[in-house]
């Protein structure tokens, strides 16, 4: 929990009717001045009060402080960027609860890596990590990893992402071609997109070479993973799409409880 942040309930009851109070937003990640993505979010979420009149109540939550059972009374949870993390089985356990428990979930740049190595472990039965959390000298076998080098690095780029027709990312996006920014350098090994896939992961966004940027869960009712930011697109005065969808999907939970949407 980042020193600024308000203090977090351990699980924020749900109101018993729909109500007008703010979303609950987990922001998992190890809060840090110095990752710009972290310095954006408190602006986006400004934004889209003033812009939206999407209300989200936001607590950022370390890594090293989430478990399995600590998010399940969040309406929406987005894994930010900032890997390593302190605790990379923390983002997991967020991508984990999300997938699970039906929440709406953003994973962007490091969550996407790392909502892919949950759904490659828990969902596909593979033995494989992330590269990142080992020095190059222990990357000879790269079958080991889910998450590998990157051929040439993101830091700093820009690049077009072409969007497959009739994803829950082209609904959002209204294109099928955009341009995102990037500050990473690892991605998905190509040799598990078929296991991946046969196990009902999509993958909607490629770059002009066909490497994987976006990733979804169609039988979820919210959850995308993009390996690009979309969080640092323009000034922060105007929301991103895929930010504003999720504060939306965020909003749609809290006002309408789990018994109001047919959930068990």
């Amino acid at each position: 929990m980042s020193p600024s942040s308000p203090a977090r309930p351990a699980s924020p009851a749900r109101p018993p009717t729909p109500s007008n109070a703010p979303a609950r937003l987990a922001l998992v990640g190890d809060r840090s001045p110095n990752v710009r993505a972290h310095a954006r979010i408190p602006v986006l979420i400004e934004a889209l009060r003033q812009r939206d009149g999407l209300v989200l109540d936001a607590y950022w939550i370390s890594t090293e402080d989430v478990t399995d059972d600590d998010l399940d009374g969040f309406d929406a949870i987005w894994v930010a960027p900032g890997s390593p993390y302190r605790n990379p089985e923390g983002a997991i356990a967020a991508a984990r609860t999300a997938r699970e428990q039906g929440i709406p979930f953003l994973g962007t740049c490091g969550g996407f890596q790392h909502a892919l190595v949950e759904f490659a472990r828990d969902v596909c039965g593979l033995d494989v990590g992330h590269a990142e959390y080992l020095p190059g000298d222990q990357r000879s076998d790269p079958s080991r990893f889910l998450i590998i080098p990157l051929g040439c690095s993101l830091v700093g780029h820009e690049g077009a992402v072409r969007i497959t027709p009739g994803t829950l990312a082209e609904r959002i996006l209204g294109t099928e071609r955009t341009i995102e920014r990037y500050h990473c350098s690892f991605g998905l090994n190509p040799d598990y997109l078929d296991t991946l896939s046969e196990h009902g992961l999509r993958f909607t966004g490629h770059d002009d070479d066909g490497q994987v940027r976006v990733a979804e869960l169609p039988a979820h009712p919210f959850f995308l993973a993009t390996l690009f930011q979309p969080e640092l697109a323009g000034d922060g005065t105007r929301p991103h799409p895929i930010v504003r969808a999720l504060a939306a999907a965020a909003v749609a939970r809290a006002v309408f409880p789990a018994h109001l949407r047919g959930a068990s």
